[in-house]
């Protein structure tokens, strides 16, 4: 008896089951089972022919599978949509810059052309898609009137404003900042994170946000402090299949954990190494600047972050952390983004800078590194990439979800790099846009 695990997508078909006890010795013959269990799900993995549809993969554990793969008692079989939409040449990117949201089209890790540009003049920190619903999101600060969150459908209409996120007056409290949107495990539901450090949740497609009251009145927030980027909270990781269980990022008040939803949270971090404090403050202490925190989507208790000073996993859902960059495994193990492949819980990307004091590419090499070892060893990923000091913020690092995977960056300077191939080869998708803050494959 195998475990299967279901996406958010089809557990409405399965009466909301995410996970579910199934007998069978192949994944085909779990999977065919499982139909039998609930017939609503009929032709959504498997084709009218028995075959798996194309744009779903089944995986064993943390292994890619196929329908004979045999199994044995007690493995887990996830059930995985295409993480990217569209066809498998194809790339579309919201690049959100300083001056502008624009939206790059062309094939995968080559050229692109500027499909549309959104908010002209303003700055644009954060955008996405909502792959369940298509739904796009552009958060935007404007230089006089603050922050405001957006939202539309259609890729070429017209943006609506979301109803908030903004604070309750009784909190005293003001947005500066909204530096993410993450889908949440249950349908309609999505997270945002803003500066000063706060969570809001939409429970109807982002079209109206709520403030997170367990976290903005966890004891001990009073003394929490910003780092340079100011007190905000830009990493969330859902749990895959489970809505009650949420790890999020803070620069500089640490990893935070919750394991109902949101209505409670504990302190993660224990490991975290804060080198810019003096050694003798470091003990116990709770100003840990997170600079990037990813969860591997195969295996949710491990994590990697790239830290303000140091690369660590975590293998105990945040609440511990491993320093996976020093001894010269990188050339610095200073940056700011850090990506995960989503089908190799070993598998994770940075892109090294100088140091606190200089953040530009190392030796005036722009340079990707790659782990296949869950950090045990890097390598450089080069062929492609030019020369020259470049600062690639914290959002400005993505995946496409593709199997070979593809990977985007965007600079400082205004480029834009791709690959289709796991970062084997890079190509110059853009060039000469406003200094890039964010960059999210559609």
């Amino acid at each position: 008896m195998a475990k299967v695990i279901l996406p958010s997508a089809l557990s409405n078909l399965a009466d909301g089951v995410t996970e579910l006890d199934v007998d069978g010795v192949t994944a085909g013959e779990i999977l065919r089972r499982l139909e039998e269990i609930h017939p609503r799900l009929r032709g959504w993995v498997l084709d009218e022919q028995s075959r798996l549809r194309q744009h779903v993969n089944v995986f064993v554990n943390s292994r890619r599978a196929d329908l004979d793969t045999a199994l044995e008692p007690r493995d887990q079989v996830h059930v995985i949509q295409s993480i990217a939409g569209g066809s498998d040449d194809g790339m579309e990117l919201l690049v959100a810059t300083k001056k502008g949201l624009f939206v790059l089209r062309g094939r995968r890790g080559g050229e692109a052309e500027i499909g549309k540009r959104s908010f002209p003049g303003q700055t644009v920190d954060y955008a996405c898609r909502d792959r369940r619903s298509g739904r796009y999101f552009a958060a935007v600060t404007h230089g006089q009137f603050g922050p405001r969150l957006y939202f539309r459908d259609d890729p070429e209409g017209e943006w609506q404003e979301a109803e908030g996120p903004v604070f309750p007056k009784e909190t005293d409290a003001a947005v500066e900042r909204i530096w993410a949107v993450e889908p949440g495990e249950e349908d309609g539901v999505l997270w945002a994170g803003v500066a000063p450090a706060a969570l809001f949740k939409s429970t109807d497609g982002g079209a109206s946000w709520a403030l997170n009251e367990g976290l903005w009145n966890v004891p001990g927030r009073a003394e929490w402090e910003g780092g340079l980027g100011g007190l905000c909270l830009h990493s969330i990781c859902p749990w895959p299949g489970d809505p009650s269980r949420l790890a999020i990022g803070i620069s500089a008040a640490g990893v935070w954990i919750s394991g109902d939803g949101g209505g409670t949270w504990r302190r993660g971090g224990r490991g975290l190494v804060p080198r810019y404090l003096p050694e003798e403050a470091r003990e116990g202490a709770t100003m840990l600047c997170v600079h990037n925190m990813r969860r591997a989507p195969l295996e949710p208790k491990t994590l990697y972050m790239q830290f303000h000073g140091g690369v660590y996993r975590s293998d105990d859902e945040g609440a511990t952390w491993h320093d996976i960059s020093s001894d010269g495994r990188l050339p610095a193990d200073f940056g700011f983004p850090i990506v995960i492949d989503p089908r190799d819980p070993g598998s994770a990307y940075v892109i090294p800078m100088n140091s606190d004091s200089d953040r530009v590419t190392v030796d005036g090499k722009v340079r990707v590194f790659e782990t296949r070892d869950r950090g045990a060893s890097w390598r450089p990923l080069v062929n492609g990439l030019p020369r020259g000091h470049l600062t690639v913020l914290r959002q400005a690092f993505c995946h496409d979800g593709h199997d070979p995977l593809g990977l985007y960056f965007g600079a400082e300077s205004g480029e834009v790099f791709g690959s289709a191939d796991a970062g084997a080869t890079w190509a110059t998708v853009a060039e000469h846009l406003p200094p890039v803050l964010a960059v999210r494959h559609a």
